[in-house]
């Protein structure tokens, strides 16, 4: 086979990969054909790496061999990491992908130089300032979603006009560097400078805000790539990197609307600090309490059930205990369905992935809008560790820094009962009226626990009828 031939054969290999990859993009969309997806998105990967390891210009593979050592190593163990821990798994992929990236890129420019065109400078200049503030603001929204990191906002007097200001200076780097490529002394103050603004970019936003922030990192990490692929003249690199980086800007787009929020208020709102409540108000309020017997009977009794989970299910690792609950009471004829609402959790779909794990029944899983109007004709809505998406506050309190935010109607069901370890305020900080209504029973305890105990229960008394 001559070098013609095979740049064909490599051409054609390309060519099916990204097709693979758009294909994998639509597929992952719904539940039903997610792990089409998934292996779509895996073959296009390795028929890619394949065909670019087969690159006439290659002559040497051992640095190649050794690194893809290196990277199985530390990529084998992430991939076998609990399901509760897979939002910071995913942030350090965003924060590998955004680092190599920026490596390359760096290589590249000191490999070039001093013949460096203008215009590579200015794709390597974005393309190292994107991988890099990606790198550590993956790093940092990482250390967050794992607790090694305070929850709550970050913040202080000016944070916005200094993290900005940072931004600005990495951008005047660039430029002078793009109008001289030959000053090497000022590439590596932009590569530190662009750092730092990662650090400064996530620091102040709060754990309510995580999952959109790992989706607009997963964006850039993407965006990143792309550049990457002009500044390597990698097309198959250019398509990914932009689906990739196009795809989780529309999914960041459409999770701030389901908050009714904008780019701005999630990057620089600082959202998440605990929000102060009246104590006379507090003492005036009852809350009520229920046993594990005393919520088996109610949904005993009930047609339709709701279940409404959130990140305290994933944290109880309940999911598994949730199917025992919905295949028992699905045997006595009750109606089970889960409201999902799309920034449950700590990622994008989180909680259809922990449902999925469980087997949940795909057309179980329903969608906010859809379901939202059926909860006046559901006799038990069922929360398992859900706080801020459940806040009848967006609707009703205009003080509310959360008001406006589409909510999971869950207050207007016969009977809400909410399993949570306590009173605390979820991820937004704020506090929710829902558990001091007349209908709402509140179910103390870890969620794997109570809703265990509660399936025990209906069991007990199925074999007593």
């Amino acid at each position: 086979m001559n070098l013609v031939e095979l740049q064909q054969y490599l051409d054609f290999a390309f060519i099916i990969a990204v097709v693979l990859f758009i294909l994998a993009i639509k597929w992952l969309s719904s539940p039903a054909t997610a792990r089409r997806g998934v292996l779509a998105g895996e073959i296009a990967a390795a028929l890619a790496v394949a065909a670019t390891l087969c690159n006439p210009e290659l002559v040497q593979f051992k640095w190649i061999i050794i690194t893809l050592i290196i990277g199985a190593a530390i990529g084998i163990p992430l991939g076998m990491v609990k399901m509760t821990a897979v939002p910071q798994r995913t942030a350090l992929s965003h924060a590998f992908g955004a680092l190599s990236a920026a490596i390359i890129g760096i290589a590249e420019y000191y490999v070039g130089v001093p013949r460096v065109t203008r215009f590579e400078m200015g794709e390597i200049a974005l393309e190292v300032i994107i991988g890099s503030l990606t790198f550590t603001g993956s790093l940092i929204a990482a250390g967050k979603l794992q607790e090694i990191l305070p929850q709550r906002p970050i913040t202080y007097r000016g944070q916005n006009i200094v993290s900005l200001s940072v931004l600005s200076a990495a951008l005047v780097l660039a430029v002078i560097l793009v109008v001289n490529p030959n000053q090497a002394y000022l590439f590596p103050a932009m590569v530190v400078v662009a750092l730092f603004f990662g650090i400064l970019l996530v620091t102040p936003i709060g754990g309510a805000d995580m999952p959109t922030v790992i989706s607009l990192l997963n964006s850039y990490a993407g965006f990143s790539a792309a550049l990457l692929g002009f500044v390597l003249n990698s097309k198959v690199l250019v398509v990914a990197g932009a689906l990739d980086g196009s795809s989780g800007f529309v999914l960041s787009v459409i999770m701030c609307k389901a908050m009714n929020r904008s780019f701005a208020n999630v990057m620089f709102g600082a959202f998440g600090q605990v929000q102060a409540s009246s104590s006379a108000v507090q003492e005036d309020r009852v809350v009520r309490s229920a046993t594990p017997e005393e919520a088996a009977s109610i949904l005993e009794a009930a047609s339709r059930v709701v279940v409404v989970p959130g990140y305290g299910m994933a944290v109880a690792q309940a999911q598994h205990k949730v199917r025992e609950l919905y295949d028992t009471l699905t045997k006595r004829g009750v109606d089970v369905r889960f409201a999902i609402h799309p920034v449950a959790g700590r990622m994008p779909g989180h909680m259809n992935v922990l449902l999925a794990e469980a087997d949940i029944p795909y057309d179980r899983l329903i969608e906010m809008d859809e379901i939202n109007g059926d909860f006046p004709q559901t006799d038990v809505a069922l929360i398992i560790g859900a706080n801020d998406v459940t806040n009848p506050a967006a609707r009703t309190d205009k003080s509310s820094p959360i008001y406006g935010m589409p909510i999971l109607d869950v207050d207007k069901a016969h009977t809400v009962m909410v399993i949570k370890r306590s009173m605390n305020p979820g991820f937004a900080g704020i506090d929710n009226p829902l558990y001091y209504m007349d209908q709402t029973l509140m179910l103390f305890g870890d969620a794997k626990g109570f809703v265990s105990n509660i399936v025990r229960e209906l069991t007990a008394a199925g074999v007593h009828a």
